[in-house]
């Protein structure tokens, strides 16, 4: 570890803008803009039967909080390392987490951009180290993609052979190798950090993806205990497999039915799912709306 926080980025080039107040501004449009969806949202939510529906069970929610914080606690280790990030930090990396997930991609990185440039001293240009950990997670979930690709190719072959398109399943594969590779090659032009934070970071990241993983796999047994944990980690990992192949049309419902085919019909497995992604967008909206209001509030005080 570097006994500078700042050295790895010291030398990057940064980004300056002429307004010198722009961070504020984007700060506050991304707040305000976050805001009316939150409660475009939330108004079009069927509370009553999301209630009705959530799971009682105290180990479902500790592996729920544990999945939920997963990101941007790894984002936190990783920034921490490289630039002494506060424990303040960890509510920009959550609201960052909730912009990219119900505002745009990618709109949750310069947000966190601009809360960075706001407060002097950490990094004197973010935006390299930024670009860099964006970067080395998609990698990181190429990498497990690929993975589970070989793991779950025998039973792509025979179960899904006709709810999907091999030919689709390798053009998907064909995409993120080629998208690994192209990284891999083009590194030194690409990466700004030097190698051993981008090995730290790529170790960070493919952490957490095992986390992730294995917590889907805890979080649905504990609502359905009956089934097997192992049937659980099987579909957790089958999950990160879809929705990381590009060309694989209605990933969703794909899922959905690999989902059935594994745990047989008439069970209660497409429901709980959908439980439990409802659940994790109302925890989106809360967040968002949370943070939201009191960034706005902050700025009103400055």
């Amino acid at each position: 570890m570097s006994s500078h926080p700042n050295s790895a980025t010291a030398q990057l080039p940064s980004i300056d803008l002429p307004n010198r107040n722009w961070p504020k501004w984007v700060s506050a449009a991304v707040s305000v803009t976050l805001l009316a969806v939150i409660g475009r949202q939330l108004g079009q939510l069927d509370r009553a039967a999301l209630l009705a529906s959530i799971p009682a069970s105290p180990g479902f929610w500790a592996a729920l909080l544990a999945y939920y914080l997963a990101l941007p606690l790894s984002e936190w280790i990783i920034f921490r390392r490289l630039w002494g990030l506060p424990v303040e930090g960890f509510a920009a990396l959550l609201r960052k987490l909730v912009s990219n997930e119900v505002l745009l991609g990618y709109s949750g990185e310069l947000s966190f951009y601009a809360w960075v440039r706001r407060r002097g001293g950490m990094s004197a240009a973010p935006f390299g180290a930024i670009k860099d950990v964006s970067i080395l997670s998609a990698l990181a979930g190429n990498i497990a993609t690929l993975a589970m690709m070989a793991l779950a190719w025998p039973f792509v072959v025979t179960h899904l052979g006709n709810a999907i398109r091999l030919r689709d399943v390798a053009l998907s594969i064909a995409a993120v190798l080629l998208t690994s590779i192209v990284i891999g090659l083009l590194k030194r032009r690409i990466f700004s950090l030097p190698g051993d934070e981008l090995r730290f970071v790529m170790g960070v990241h493919l952490a957490r993806l095992t986390a992730t993983t294995l917590l889907s796999g805890l979080i649905w047994h504990c609502a359905l205990p009956a089934t097997p944990l192992t049937l659980w980690i099987v579909l957790a990992a089958l999950q990160l497999l879809v929705t990381r192949l590009p060309f694989i049309p209605n990933k969703d419902l794909l899922f959905a039915s690999a989902a059935l085919l594994i745990a047989g019909p008439g069970s209660d497995i497409g429901r709980l799912l959908a439980i439990v992604a409802s659940i994790i967008l109302v925890i989106h909206l809360l967040v968002g709306l949370l943070l939201s209001a009191a960034d706005l509030l902050r700025e009103a005080r400055e």
